[in-house]
């Protein structure tokens, strides 16, 4: 039987086993999948160990997605842009990496949100990994701007030198206050205020009529920033879980060439949160 891991480092709570069991059921693939707690000092070790013992590939999680970018011997474009891996595939002539996150984050907002990204206004919050991630994918939906702001402006604005070119549009760098006077459709947020209990500190008046908010966090109910959101005026508010169930999917899809329904799958996590 193929085997497959999710590696991280804590890794208990993933939720990747789950996914991918009721991906292989659904698919009639028979695998295996299970997570794989990695020492802090030794996830390629650990990486090449479970690929001697048969392993097809991995979903790599906190914090080890810049050491698997490094490990791989190809890349993905998605993941070069994204400078980060979240997948491997393990086959004759090496290790693939792949980012699978920003390709998520996409699907879930256009495919199971029915919400359009192309000729929108967009602005993304945030200028880590996260948000880098997700930068490739939006510019390649043809909005009609993208906007990456920070409470550090100069992060934003060096993120969107980088894909300056990358896209239709070149997005543009910002901090939060310059916001102000701004409204967009579609606004992102990829910081890590949520972990703290905490929205970013958002100039009002910047959601549009039918706008939708989208917090890459997820949670029982709704985040901080979605809060901030319904009360600044957002028409929609999505978290994360679609996010995390359509970014296996794109790896579910890589190593097997099936694409499974994510549907039944997120609303099984959904009811279970």
């Amino acid at each position: 039987m193929d085997r497959y891991a999710v590696i991280g480092n804590p890794i208990g709570h993933s939720k990747s086993p789950r996914i991918h069991a009721a991906f292989a059921a659904q698919t009639g693939q028979q695998l295996s999948y299970e997570a794989l707690l990695a020492p802090l000092d030794g996830f390629a070790a650990t990486v090449r160990e479970f690929q001697a013992a048969g392993g097809r590939g991995m979903n790599v999680t906190v914090p080890f997605k810049l050491e698997a970018f490094d490990l791989a011997d190809r890349l993905t474009p998605r993941a070069q842009a994204a400078g980060a891996v979240n997948t491997l595939a393990f086959g004759a002539d090496g290790t693939l990496g792949d980012n699978t996150d920003g390709a998520g984050i996409l699907r879930d907002i256009t495919v199971n949100l029915g919400f359009a990204v192309t000729g929108r206004r967009v602005l993304l919050l945030g200028a880590g990994g996260a948000a880098r991630g997700t930068v490739l994918p939006l510019l390649d939906a043809r909005p009609a701007s993208l906007t990456i702001a920070n409470r550090t402006a100069s992060k934003a604005a060096e993120l969107a030198d980088e894909f300056a070119t990358a896209g239709t549009v070149a997005p543009t760098g910002s901090g939060l206050a310059q916001l102000a006077g701004q409204q967009f459709d579609l606004v992102i947020n990829a910081t890590s205020a949520s972990l703290s209990d905490a929205a970013p500190d958002l100039p009002a008046g910047l959601y549009a009529p039918g706008s939708l908010a989208y917090d890459m966090m997820y949670g029982k109910g709704e985040t901080p920033f979605l809060a901030a959101a319904r009360a600044q005026g957002a028409a929609r508010r999505a978290d994360g879980l679609g996010m995390l169930v359509e970014q296996a999917a794109e790896s579910f899809f890589l190593w097997r060439g099936v694409r499974p329904e994510t549907a039944p799958v997120l609303a099984d996590l959904r009811a279970s949160l």
